[in-house]
């Protein structure tokens, strides 16, 4: 047999959804993975004589990338629900920071990370821009998952469980990030928390270390009205202007929500290759507003989608975050025209991609890109007819129709299934929480 055409995986498709190019689809084509790496796509009629360890037909799906959740708290899924229906500083320091003083520790973080990981492989994300405390709890979970994981090493001035100041924080960080630099799934960032919560002094460490090892960085940056009044009134100016003055704004920053950008911020950030992870259901729910998502778009911004974390949304469902940003940015502008599906779908995939710094890895299914990839059935009356695949996956179709889910070529569902976590197990450990948390 020739070696050239074996492979670890086959997977047989109706259609493959690229992302390489908007509304690129290609119909009955096989994609062949070998180790962690797509190796061949080709007509499935180029493909009949090859085989594989493994063979999947999916006669009535897509294939396309898997999502990049460009901002989250995975291990808060264990206060899913916990204080609903509240402003964000009184959802925050009147009941969230209370109760993550009283249960976080090592154990919540890798239990609640755990949950988060199987929710999003269920939702069809392989990429989760993470940002917590107990790092090292967060890299177990990632591990055992098999998530592919930037673990957001959070760090704020006031003490937490995890550390009394900004310095034991940072210190903390990059001691448990020498464990894993050599792991493909897993990247520490550096996780300044917020302009209200970090000071001068802190964001200008914080910069030295980025510029020094090559970190990412990932901060809530303009979230609510509120956070640039008192800005205004502390600083005599607005969070942006101030990480501008600080060297905090560049390629490297990922900044999440960004909800009251003016143009001329947006301007700057574009010019600045600021990426800005968009959260809607998060903000809505949160009353933050609605982000100005055509505008950073027009001006040339990498834009990504993320879910925030379950405390406040309350799921973690790229697909009804895509769904979001499409439809928030139409009626935010009065303009249908506005974030079409392609454009949405491609936040949700490549510009994730890219603004992690991983899009020559991830983001889309080329030859070469690792086998980050997921299946969505097509075949359920509540996907039928499909006329338009592309505005299927962004408008119709939910996570419940994500069928498989590959990470670095590894299968980690298959029929719904999840084949490196116990579901039964993950469930037991919620309901454990539960009754620690009430």
């Amino acid at each position: 047999m020739n070696h050239t055409t074996h492979f670890d995986t086959l997977i047989h498709a109706r259609w493959l959804v690229t992302i390489e190019k908007d509304n690129e689809v290609l119909e009955h084509h096989t994609l062949a993975i070998r180790h962690d790496s797509i190796v061949a796509i080709v007509p499935t009629a180029d493909a009949a004589e090859w085989t594989a360890d493994e063979v999947v037909s999916l006669s009535e799906h897509v294939l396309m990338p898997g999502m990049v959740n460009l901002h989250g708290h995975s291990a808060m899924t264990l206060l899913r629900g916990y204080a609903d229906d509240l402003s964000l500083m009184d959802w925050l320091q009147n009941h969230i920071w209370p109760a993550e003083g009283q249960h976080v520790n090592h154990d919540f973080v890798r239990d609640g990370s755990l949950i988060g990981m199987a929710e999003m492989f269920r939702s069809g994300t392989t990429t989760i821009n993470d940002m917590y405390f107990y790092h090292q709890a967060v890299a177990e979970a990632a591990q055992t998952a098999g998530m592919r994981t930037l673990v957001g090493a959070s760090i704020l001035e006031f003490p937490t469980n995890y550390a009394k100041n900004a310095d034991e924080y940072i210190q903390r960080a990059m001691a448990e990030r020498e464990a894993y630099l050599n792991d493909p799934l897993i990247t520490f960032t550096l996780a300044p928390h917020a302009p209200y919560t970090v000071s001068d002094d802190t964001f200008k460490k914080i910069v030295q270390l980025s510029e020094q090892h090559d970190m990412l960085v990932h901060c809530h940056i303009h979230e609510t009205a509120q956070e640039v009044s008192d800005s205004l009134k502390e600083h005599g100016q607005r969070p942006f202007a101030r990480l501008h003055n600080l060297g905090v704004l560049n390629d490297k920053l990922i900044g999440a929500h960004m909800v009251h950008l003016n143009d001329e911020e947006i301007n700057l950030a574009a010019r600045l290759k600021v990426a800005a992870a968009h959260n809607p259901s998060s903000n809505m729910k949160l009353a933050s507003g609605i982000a100005p998502i055509q505008k950073m778009l027009d001006a040339g911004m990498t834009v990504g989608i993320g879910t925030d974390g379950a405390a406040s949304n309350n799921k973690l469902d790229m697909f009804a975050e895509t769904r979001s940003a499409a439809l928030l940015a139409k009626v935010g502008t009065l303009n249908p025209l506005a974030v079409p599906a392609a454009t949405a779908l491609r936040m949700a995939t490549l510009e994730g991609a890219k603004a992690l710094h991983l899009d020559d890895k991830i983001g889309s299914l080329k030859v070469g890109k690792r086998a980050d990839l997921i299946a969505i059935d097509m075949g359920s009356l509540e996907t039928s007819p499909t006329f338009n695949v592309v505005s299927h996956l962004v408008y119709s179709a939910g996570r419940e129709n994500v069928t498989h889910t590959w990470v670095n070529g590894q299968c980690v569902m298959r029929a719904r299934e999840l084949t490196t976590l116990d579901e039964t197990a993950l469930k037991a450990k919620a309901h454990e929480w539960r009754q620690r948390i009430q």
